[in-house]
């Protein structure tokens, strides 16, 4: 899929201010400091669509962004480590999980994570409680360019032997890196993918 407009829509801090219509949601999350600002940019071809920041935890609010006047991105607060109160932190946690228990508009969520670094025991739990609530949903390793290709290929094969343990089927997951914008055809591919399954199911 080749993306040609990527337009911001509005920010929420509730899940029912959130775009109404016929365009489906495709949602970005990881743990703060993933690096997924710069994966949304790097996928849209804009250098500041999201705001990527050095202080993790930046984005708190329910981003969208129309994509192609066909569907939209959706960049979602990160969990885990943020530079806030723990009051600020449970507010918008909360309206993370209002989101995903009632946007009927998501097809599929995308779960970012470091490829430098071993499972977290956050990003078990999360992909835990997405599959908990039958949630589609994909992996997306980011930052492969910070390490050679057989690491990558290495602490892949890692991490999804670990997920092997607790699932019976693991999810598509593809390796990115932003800077050299590796592994982001594949994943607008994948969107591509969804939504022309999703249009011959409205066409029957």
């Amino acid at each position: 899929m080749q993306i040609k407009s990527a337009v911001f829509v509005e920010s929420n801090t509730s899940v029912d201010r959130c775009p109404q219509g016929p365009f489906p949601d495709f949602a970005f999350i990881g743990r703060s400091n993933v690096g997924k600002s710069s994966l949304i940019n790097a996928i849209c071809n804009r250098k500041n669509l999201a705001k990527t920041s050095s202080r993790p935890g930046k984005t708190q609010l329910i981003n969208h962004f129309l994509i192609n006047d066909q569907w939209y991105l959706v960049d979602l607060p990160g969990y885990g480590y943020a530079r806030v109160s723990k009051k600020e932190k449970q507010k918008f946690q909360s309206y993370i999980t209002a989101y995903f228990k009632e946007r009927k508009q998501l097809l599929c969520a995308f779960v970012l994570l470091d490829i430098r670094h071993e499972p977290q025991a956050v990003d078990l739990t999360f992909l835990e409680w997405l599959g908990s609530q039958q949630l589609p949903f994909a992996l997306v390793f980011t930052k492969a360019d910070k390490l050679k290709p057989k690491q990558v290929a290495l602490k892949t094969a890692a991490y999804l032997e670990q997920l092997k343990a607790d699932w019976e089927s693991l999810p598509p997951y593809f390796i990115t890196s932003s800077a050299k914008s590796e592994g982001l055809e594949q994943l607008t591919a994948y969107i591509g993918q969804i939504m022309d399954e999703i249009k011959g199911l409205n066409a029957l």
